[in-house]
Protein backbone atom coordinates (compact mmCIF):
# COMPACT_ATOMS: atom_id res chain seq x y z
CA UNK A 1 0.00 0.00 0.00
CA UNK A 2 1.53 3.59 -0.76
CA UNK A 3 0.02 7.68 -0.88
CA UNK A 4 -0.77 9.32 -3.06
CA UNK A 5 -1.53 13.27 -3.18
CA UNK A 6 -3.89 13.86 -6.50
CA UNK A 7 -6.46 16.15 -7.94
CA UNK A 8 -9.34 14.30 -9.13
CA UNK A 9 -9.93 15.09 -12.84
CA UNK A 10 -13.09 12.76 -13.55
CA UNK A 11 -14.84 10.18 -12.47
CA UNK A 12 -17.28 7.25 -13.80
CA UNK A 13 -19.72 5.09 -11.72
CA UNK A 14 -18.66 1.44 -11.98
CA UNK A 15 -21.56 -0.67 -11.36
CA UNK A 16 -23.70 0.22 -8.70
CA UNK A 17 -21.89 1.33 -5.93
CA UNK A 18 -18.65 1.76 -7.27
CA UNK A 19 -16.83 4.01 -9.08
CA UNK A 20 -13.14 4.47 -11.55
CA UNK A 21 -11.81 7.84 -10.57
CA UNK A 22 -9.10 9.45 -12.87
CA UNK A 23 -6.64 11.69 -11.20
CA UNK A 24 -3.32 14.01 -11.53
CA UNK A 25 -0.99 12.97 -8.83
CA UNK A 26 1.87 15.09 -7.62
CA UNK A 27 4.12 11.49 -7.66
CA UNK A 28 3.20 9.34 -10.59
CA UNK A 29 1.36 11.63 -12.80
CA UNK A 30 -1.98 10.56 -14.37
CA UNK A 31 -3.85 7.73 -12.42
CA UNK A 32 -6.66 5.99 -12.87
CA UNK A 33 -8.05 3.98 -9.42
CA UNK A 34 -11.22 1.87 -8.70
CA UNK A 35 -12.70 3.07 -5.19
CA UNK A 36 -15.32 0.73 -4.31
CA UNK A 37 -18.58 1.39 -2.33
CA UNK A 38 -18.53 5.08 -2.65
CA UNK A 39 -22.08 4.99 -3.96
CA UNK A 40 -23.23 2.90 -1.19
CA UNK A 41 -26.24 4.84 1.18
CA UNK A 42 -23.58 4.97 4.33
CA UNK A 43 -21.40 6.32 2.32
CA UNK A 44 -21.16 10.29 3.00
CA UNK A 45 -17.45 10.40 1.23
CA UNK A 46 -19.15 10.92 -2.44
CA UNK A 47 -19.42 14.31 -1.55
CA UNK A 48 -15.27 14.78 -1.76
CA UNK A 49 -15.59 14.13 -5.60
CA UNK A 50 -15.58 17.21 -6.71
CA UNK A 51 -13.44 17.89 -10.11
CA UNK A 52 -10.17 19.14 -9.33
CA UNK A 53 -10.46 18.03 -5.17
CA UNK A 54 -7.59 17.89 -4.18
CA UNK A 55 -6.99 14.32 -1.92
CA UNK A 56 -5.06 12.23 -0.57
CA UNK A 57 -5.23 8.40 -1.50
CA UNK A 58 -4.01 5.27 0.27
CA UNK A 59 -3.18 2.60 -3.21
CA UNK A 60 -3.59 -0.72 -3.21
CA UNK A 61 -1.60 -1.99 -5.97
CA UNK A 62 -3.20 -3.57 -9.03
CA UNK A 63 -3.80 -7.18 -9.36
CA UNK A 64 -3.60 -9.08 -12.84
CA UNK A 65 -4.72 -6.62 -15.41
CA UNK A 66 -6.98 -4.32 -13.25
CA UNK A 67 -6.27 -0.65 -11.92
CA UNK A 68 -5.08 0.02 -8.06
CA UNK A 69 -7.85 0.02 -5.93
CA UNK A 70 -8.19 3.40 -3.00
CA UNK A 71 -8.37 1.68 0.39
CA UNK A 72 -9.55 5.22 1.66
CA UNK A 73 -9.49 9.00 1.06
CA UNK A 74 -8.76 12.33 2.35
CA UNK A 75 -9.43 15.78 1.06
CA UNK A 76 -6.10 17.51 1.47
CA UNK A 77 -7.83 21.10 1.22
CA UNK A 78 -10.63 22.01 2.09
CA UNK A 79 -13.14 24.94 0.54
CA UNK A 80 -15.98 26.71 -0.56
CA UNK A 81 -15.52 27.29 -4.32
CA UNK A 82 -18.37 24.62 -5.24
CA UNK A 83 -20.55 27.16 -4.02
CA UNK A 84 -20.03 30.34 -6.36
CA UNK A 85 -21.59 28.91 -10.27
CA UNK A 86 -18.77 31.18 -11.77
CA UNK A 87 -15.88 28.85 -10.27
CA UNK A 88 -18.22 26.42 -10.51
CA UNK A 89 -18.26 26.69 -14.22
CA UNK A 90 -14.58 27.09 -14.04
CA UNK A 91 -13.56 24.46 -12.48
CA UNK A 92 -15.63 21.56 -14.46
CA UNK A 93 -14.16 23.63 -17.75
CA UNK A 94 -10.66 23.00 -16.65
CA UNK A 95 -10.58 19.70 -15.01
CA UNK A 96 -12.66 18.86 -18.79
CA UNK A 97 -9.56 20.16 -20.63
CA UNK A 98 -7.09 18.57 -18.25
CA UNK A 99 -9.04 15.06 -18.34
CA UNK A 100 -8.06 14.87 -21.83
CA UNK A 101 -4.60 16.33 -21.88
CA UNK A 102 -3.29 14.83 -19.07
CA UNK A 103 -4.33 11.18 -19.57
CA UNK A 104 -0.65 10.36 -20.99
CA UNK A 105 1.40 12.81 -18.75
CA UNK A 106 3.74 11.12 -16.21
CA UNK A 107 4.85 12.90 -12.82
CA UNK A 108 5.24 16.99 -13.93
CA UNK A 109 5.66 18.74 -10.23
CA UNK A 110 5.32 22.35 -12.46
CA UNK A 111 1.92 21.15 -14.03
CA UNK A 112 0.49 19.56 -9.87
CA UNK A 113 1.41 23.14 -8.64
CA UNK A 114 0.33 25.11 -11.45
CA UNK A 115 -3.41 23.50 -10.85
CA UNK A 116 -2.95 24.53 -7.10
CA UNK A 117 -1.67 27.87 -8.11
CA UNK A 118 -5.01 27.96 -10.11
CA UNK A 119 -7.51 26.68 -7.06
CA UNK A 120 -5.86 29.64 -4.80
CA UNK A 121 -6.70 31.98 -7.53
CA UNK A 122 -10.46 30.49 -7.71
CA UNK A 123 -10.83 30.84 -3.95
CA UNK A 124 -9.65 34.38 -4.13
CA UNK A 125 -13.01 35.06 -6.95
CA UNK A 126 -9.84 35.43 -9.74
CA UNK A 127 -12.67 34.69 -12.51
CA UNK A 128 -9.78 35.13 -15.61
CA UNK A 129 -8.00 32.55 -13.57
CA UNK A 130 -8.88 29.99 -16.19
CA UNK A 131 -7.56 32.07 -19.04
CA UNK A 132 -4.40 32.75 -17.80
CA UNK A 133 -4.07 28.82 -16.56
CA UNK A 134 -4.14 27.85 -19.89
CA UNK A 135 -1.23 30.42 -21.19
CA UNK A 136 0.90 29.14 -18.00
CA UNK A 137 0.41 25.49 -19.01
CA UNK A 138 1.45 26.06 -22.72
CA UNK A 139 4.96 27.55 -21.14
CA UNK A 140 5.35 24.51 -18.91
CA UNK A 141 4.96 22.63 -21.92
CA UNK A 142 7.34 24.63 -23.77
CA UNK A 143 5.38 25.59 -26.62
CA UNK A 144 4.45 29.45 -25.43
CA UNK A 145 5.22 31.63 -27.89
CA UNK A 146 8.47 33.43 -28.29
CA UNK A 147 8.57 37.21 -27.47
CA UNK A 148 9.73 39.90 -30.51
CA UNK A 149 8.99 43.38 -31.36
CA UNK A 150 6.01 42.23 -33.61
CA UNK A 151 2.34 43.80 -33.32
CA UNK A 152 0.28 40.65 -34.35
CA UNK A 153 0.95 36.65 -32.83
CA UNK A 154 0.89 34.12 -35.18
CA UNK A 155 -0.67 30.85 -33.54
CA UNK A 156 0.96 28.31 -36.26
CA UNK A 157 4.55 29.69 -35.97
CA UNK A 158 4.34 31.09 -32.28
CA UNK A 159 6.03 34.03 -32.96
CA UNK A 160 4.72 37.61 -33.38
CA UNK A 161 5.49 39.35 -36.75
CA UNK A 162 4.50 42.58 -38.12
CA UNK A 163 1.32 41.93 -39.92
CA UNK A 164 -1.66 39.75 -38.84
CA UNK A 165 -2.06 36.13 -39.94
CA UNK A 166 -5.35 34.92 -38.44
CA UNK A 167 -8.64 37.28 -37.84
CA UNK A 168 -8.68 36.07 -34.04
CA UNK A 169 -4.97 37.38 -32.99
CA UNK A 170 -5.61 40.84 -33.36
CA UNK A 171 -3.24 43.82 -31.95
CA UNK A 172 -5.28 44.13 -29.28
CA UNK A 173 -5.56 40.45 -28.72
CA UNK A 174 -1.63 39.74 -29.21
CA UNK A 175 -0.91 42.79 -26.84
CA UNK A 176 -2.83 40.65 -24.21
CA UNK A 177 -0.85 37.32 -24.79
CA UNK A 178 2.82 38.94 -24.37
CA UNK A 179 1.97 41.32 -21.50
CA UNK A 180 0.91 37.77 -19.54
CA UNK A 181 4.29 35.92 -21.25
CA UNK A 182 6.24 39.32 -19.99
CA UNK A 183 4.66 38.96 -16.41
CA UNK A 184 6.38 38.10 -13.55
CA UNK A 185 2.67 36.51 -11.95
CA UNK A 186 0.51 35.14 -15.24
CA UNK A 187 -2.57 35.95 -12.61
CA UNK A 188 -2.26 39.45 -11.91
CA UNK A 189 -2.66 40.05 -16.15
CA UNK A 190 -5.67 42.08 -16.71
CA UNK A 191 -8.36 40.62 -19.10
CA UNK A 192 -11.12 43.29 -19.96
CA UNK A 193 -14.39 41.44 -19.65
CA UNK A 194 -15.19 42.53 -23.20
CA UNK A 195 -12.05 40.45 -24.42
CA UNK A 196 -12.17 36.88 -22.13
CA UNK A 197 -14.53 35.59 -25.09
CA UNK A 198 -11.83 36.11 -27.50
CA UNK A 199 -8.83 35.78 -25.48
CA UNK A 200 -10.24 31.92 -24.74
CA UNK A 201 -10.71 31.68 -28.85
CA UNK A 202 -7.51 32.54 -29.38
CA UNK A 203 -5.63 30.30 -26.87
CA UNK A 204 -8.22 27.36 -28.23
CA UNK A 205 -6.58 28.27 -31.48
CA UNK A 206 -3.07 28.19 -30.44
CA UNK A 207 -3.63 24.77 -28.51
CA UNK A 208 -5.00 22.93 -31.92
CA UNK A 209 -1.88 24.20 -33.56
CA UNK A 210 0.79 22.76 -30.69
CA UNK A 211 -0.48 20.41 -28.18
CA UNK A 212 -0.79 16.91 -30.24
CA UNK A 213 -4.38 15.72 -30.72
CA UNK A 214 -5.93 18.48 -28.35
CA UNK A 215 -9.27 18.77 -28.63
CA UNK A 216 -11.70 21.38 -27.52
CA UNK A 217 -13.03 20.41 -24.45
CA UNK A 218 -17.10 19.97 -24.44
CA UNK A 219 -17.75 22.85 -21.52
CA UNK A 220 -16.46 25.54 -23.37
CA UNK A 221 -20.03 26.86 -24.21
CA UNK A 222 -21.06 26.48 -20.67
CA UNK A 223 -17.91 28.88 -19.82
CA UNK A 224 -18.89 31.01 -22.43
CA UNK A 225 -22.64 31.82 -21.44
CA UNK A 226 -21.73 32.04 -17.91
CA UNK A 227 -19.06 35.00 -18.51
CA UNK A 228 -21.30 36.52 -21.18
Amino acid sequence: MNSQNGFLLSFIKYGENDAVLHCFTEEEGFQSYFLKGIYSKKNKKKALLQPLSQLSFSINPARGNGIPSVSKFELVKNNDIYTDIKVNTVIFFISDFLSHILKHENKNIPIYFSIDHLINELTNKNYQAHLLFLLAFLKIQGVAPLLSDGHFLDPETGTFSLVISHQLFSEEISTLWKEALCAEDFYATKIHPTLRKDFLDSLLVYYHYHITDFKTPPSLEIIQQIFE
